[in-house]
């Protein structure tokens, strides 16, 4: 990755936000942490992420609820990190407008795999942005 992504972690369990933390730090990303709804809500607009990992099983207000609340301000991608893993789950959290759905226990080098597509999609939109901007022309115009 060529920019160091911003990613904002929010679990109540402190061991797994810790080593969530660890793993991507590791890998050249910044991380910042919130283990409740209200503190995850206060700090996605404070700081547009480029990868919000929230819980489903939060206290204060729970990871749909955060979702929601995030969607009404921001479009950055989130994804649930959750032990809730039945099939009304995920529909639940993509409703709310989560971009994906990983259930626990997972494996943190497919998280690290999901965070690093959705950073890849994303610049080739910033980047099909810029091209469009007013004054200049698509390509083959």
């Amino acid at each position: 990755m060529s920019a160091m992504a911003r990613v904002l972690v929010v679990d109540d369990e402190k061991l797994i936000v810790k080593g969530i933390r660890f793993s991507l730090e590791q890998d050249g990303m910044e991380v910042d942490c919130a283990y409740d709804g209200e503190e995850a809500i206060a700090k996605a607009k404070e700081t547009e992420y480029d990868v919000v990992l929230l819980d489903v099983m939060l206290p204060k207000f729970d990871g749909l609820e955060v979702c929601q609340a995030i969607r009404e301000f921001s479009e950055m991608p989130i994804i649930m990190l959750t032990a809730k893993g039945g099939d009304m789950d995920k529909i639940m959290g993509l409703e709310y407008g989560a971009d994906d759905y990983i259930t626990k226990p997972f494996n943190i080098l497919e998280v690290k795999a999901r965070i690093k597509a959705i950073m890849r999609r994303n610049s080739k939109k910033a980047a099909k942005r810029r091209a469009l901007r007013p004054g200049s022309s698509p390509p083959g115009i």
